[in-house]
């Protein structure tokens, strides 16, 4: 088992003179983490130095995530990453287009309180993330070969989650597709729901990701400056529009001509929800069929943060803009029910 500490919360304790938290080694992870001993599992730590902190995760982290995990593909069972809580969801969602074929289990956790204080949720979430990961089926295969991530009790589809908490120790939640996993006395796996990966098709990872994406989130009395402004962004290449209900947006003129012009000048435009739960079905309402007519692709029930992260995946491999659309389209890795 690897344990990849990229930086976050999980892995702080308190200095006692200073009361300062401070990341620690994680080599030494054992001495912090004494249950793990009672594991028969072979665990070694991998640190980023300097650790980062999740609101500074960015497009190059994702990349050396994917190099950590592909250079030790064939020497480990499975994969945990301790990750920071605000961006989880976006690296999460990442690594399930990154990691193609995956075929070992990449578990992401982390806590909201330091692994170092007394009621710490860092400890349960990483011992059960770290079962998780070695768990196997009779014949030796993974019982959840993909991107996920655990935390408090639950264990979700990596690019199906979203933060929804900055409380509670309940902080994640897969509104559109179900559980993996539920836990208590015992780990109990819904089968139904988890990936089987393709066996005869190689592992692949993919390390190109392009940031030029932005969300355009629609409210009551939206300006055409305000649109225009967004959709003429320098150097931007896609555009995730957040709108009502099931992908209903204002009956505007300006608004339908502002979307025809961008689609014309080969800008990618994808259509999302703004509701937690629930599915844009373009067509289904008549305050639908101008962004239809716009050339507007149909997010379907993605969440925020693998919309984005989808369009940076397929947008780093430097497609064509209809190939693209086309795998805006498709359900590449569990990501969108259709």
């Amino acid at each position: 088992m690897l344990l990849i500490y990229t930086g976050g919360t999980i892995g702080m304790r308190e200095n006692p003179e200073t009361g300062a938290l401070e990341s620690f080694n994680f080599d030494l992870i054992l001495d912090e983490v004494p249950e793990l001993r009672r594991f028969d599992y072979r665990i070694h730590a991998f640190t980023f130095d300097p650790p980062i902190d999740s609101s500074d995760m960015g497009l190059e982290h994702w990349a050396r995530l994917v190099r950590v995990i592909a250079d030790n593909y064939d020497r480990f069972d499975g994969f945990v990453i301790l990750h920071g809580t605000d961006t989880m969801a976006y690296t999460a969602s990442a690594l399930s287009f990154m990691l193609e074929n995956l075929c070992k289990p990449v578990i992401l956790t982390g806590s909201q309180l330091p692994i170092g204080k007394l009621r710490t949720d860092g400890k349960e979430n990483l011992i059960t993330a770290i079962e998780i990961a070695a768990a196997r089926h009779e014949d030796g295969s993974p019982i959840v070969p993909e991107v996920c991530i655990y935390f408090k009790e639950k264990l979700m589809r990596g690019n199906r989650t979203t933060k929804i908490n900055a409380e509670q120790f309940n902080a994640f939640r897969s509104f559109n597709y179900p559980d993996l996993a539920t836990v208590g006395m015992h780990i109990r796996y819904n089968e139904a729901a988890i990936r089987k990966p393709d066996k005869s098709r190689p592992f692949k990872p993919h390390y190109l990701v392009e940031s030029n994406v932005v969300v355009l989130t629609l409210f009551p009395g939206i300006k055409q400056s305000l649109v225009h402004a967004v959709l003429n962004i320098p150097d931007v290449k896609a555009v995730v529009i957040r709108t009502f209900g099931a992908g209903n947006a204002p009956q505007l003129k300006w608004f339908k001509e502002e979307l025809m012009d961008a689609n014309k000048r080969g800008l990618l435009l994808v259509n999302i929800t703004q509701c937690q739960a629930g599915s844009v079905h373009m067509g289904l309402y008549e305050t639908s069929l101008p962004l239809m007519e716009a050339g507007v692709v149909s997010g379907y029930d993605s969440t925020p943060e693998c919309a984005i992260t989808k369009l940076m995946f397929l947008l780093g491999h430097k497609l064509p803009t209809e190939q693209i659309k086309k795998m805006m389209d498709s359900n590449l890795c569990g990501e969108i029910t259709k």
